[in-house]
């Protein structure tokens, strides 16, 4: 089995950054650092009106990063425009419309076929590997594949909710989505409101897994614990 891989989302850090409006903390450095304590992986999630990651934030990464960088988005014609001149490794689409708090949804992807079809043909034709923000509807996973993507991501915040309840068999959906995915040739990622307390679990029981992006969770982690320690410990949690 194939290791599942941490990717790091620095979103909540560049908030903190942005709100005394100087470079402090830096997000290169913090990106630097959290590869050396153990992430595979950095994303960024930069939204049209800028209040966490900066799209200058995107060419800076990609530049100075000797692992993945995903970037998530709505692809609007401007976003879309940045991941061709940017090519991160992957481009993750998500649906949320600009003035959305945080990705609240999957896409319906087969309302939005033919709209994803094209965007999709344009991402890869860019060499950059695409993923679609889905949830555990099978039907729409079928689509995605369908469509084209190279990978789905699972979106997980139902996943959590209901672990934190003490439902643990809140992950059988996602079990079955990502067996599902996988027989159909899709690569599995997942992510939102994973945590120390529900990954060990999620990891264990869903199979085909290669990569989880986590950002709010960790880094109110490293408030506590440090960013070395708290990367660590997502990491156990992934090889548990």
């Amino acid at each position: 089995m194939s290791e599942i891989q941490l990717s790091v989302n620095l979103n909540k850090v560049a908030l903190i950054r942005n709100s005394r409006g100087r470079n402090l903390p830096d997000l290169e450095k913090v990106a630097q650092d959290a590869v050396a304590f153990g992430a595979d992986g950095i994303t960024l999630h930069p939204r049209p009106d800028e209040r966490h990651a900066k799209k200058a934030d995107i060419y800076t990464l990609k530049h100075s990063l000797q692992v993945e960088l995903n970037v998530e988005g709505y692809p609007s014609e401007e976003f879309l425009r940045m991941i061709e001149k940017v090519k991160p490794a992957q481009c993750t689409l998500v649906p949320d419309p600009p003035e959305a708090l945080t990705s609240n949804a999957g896409w319906d992807t087969l309302k939005n076929k033919y709209l994803l079809l094209d965007i999709i043909q344009r991402i890869q034709s860019a060499g950059v590997r695409a993923s679609i923000f889905v949830e555990t509807n099978l039907d729409h996973i079928e689509a995605a594949r369908e469509i084209g993507t190279d990978r789905i991501e699972l979106y997980t915040e139902a996943y959590a909710t209901e672990y934190a309840n003490g439902n643990p068999d809140a992950v059988a959906p996602y079990a079955r989505s990502a067996a599902f995915a996988h027989e159909l040739g899709l690569g599995v990622n997942a992510g939102h409101d994973l945590n120390l307390d529900n990954l060990a679990h999620f990891a264990k029981e869903v199979p085909n897994l290669a990569e989880v992006s986590i950002g709010h969770a960790l880094v109110c982690d490293a408030l506590y614990y440090g960013l070395e320690t708290t990367i660590k410990r997502y990491k156990e949690c992934l090889a548990n």
